[in-house]
């Protein structure tokens, strides 16, 4: 199977669609900051993948690309709550998230602070026309709401996977939560920091582009 990048911003259902895709059977990372877990992972949603598609794009010719959309009315107050929490975390020099989603994120919200539903508001709509751009002409991209009646079967046409079940995603990470994916249990969840041959070497642009 190909590779598969879910390039939606955070909030509009990654943590729905990573679990769903683990219980279609494949290995996914929410989140990969390692060369190795990117080279594990058949699937690999959140950072640095809303930023660095275009990247990946290179890195894995055959890839295929989920862009997740979300109602403003309901992705602007998660995606500010989100933020607000992960702010002192995100600071450059003194936040504790990993490098590389400090990275993404700054690359993507580099205009939210001080935080205002305006700012945020081009933010999505920026990754939005960028997406939809790059990708256009393109069959390799598939645009869906987690929360519409049938996506999950749209998916799974997409990936041209023939596994009968639900139509529709398990709803995760409701209202104030955000730990959903670190709480499900699953063996197929592949670490973020998998270490292999090169230890932790981190992914950024390490990874060489794959032969078609």
């Amino acid at each position: 199977m190909s590779k598969i990048f879910i390039i939606g911003l955070p909030r509009t259902g990654t943590t729905s669609i990573s679990v769903a895709l683990l219980e279609l059977g494949l290995s996914v990372a929410h989140t990969a900051f390692t060369k190795r877990a990117f080279e594990v992972a058949d699937a690999i949603s959140d950072a640095p993948c809303f930023s660095d598609y275009q990247h990946l794009d290179g890195l894995f010719p055959n890839a295929k690309f989920i862009y997740l959309t979300r109602d403003m009315d309901k992705w602007l107050p998660s995606m500010t709550m989100l933020l607000e929490k992960m702010a002192p975390h995100l600071e450059p020099e003194t936040g504790r998230f990993h490098p590389i989603l400090k990275r993404s994120f700054h690359h993507t919200f580099s205009s939210v602070l001080p935080l205002t539903h305006s700012t945020l508001i081009d933010c999505y709509a920026r990754h939005q026309r960028e997406v939809l751009s790059y990708f256009k002409h393109r069959d390799n991209l598939l645009s869906i709401d987690v929360s519409e009646q049938g996506s999950l079967q749209k998916l799974k046409q997409f990936l041209g996977i023939e596994i009968e079940g639900s139509l529709d995603f398990p709803r995760l990470n409701v209202g104030r939560n955000v730990a959903s994916w670190k709480d499900y249990k699953h063996p197929n969840k592949i670490n973020s920091n998998l270490a292999g041959i090169e230890h932790r070497k981190y992914f950024d642009y390490c990874l060489t582009p794959a032969r078609s």
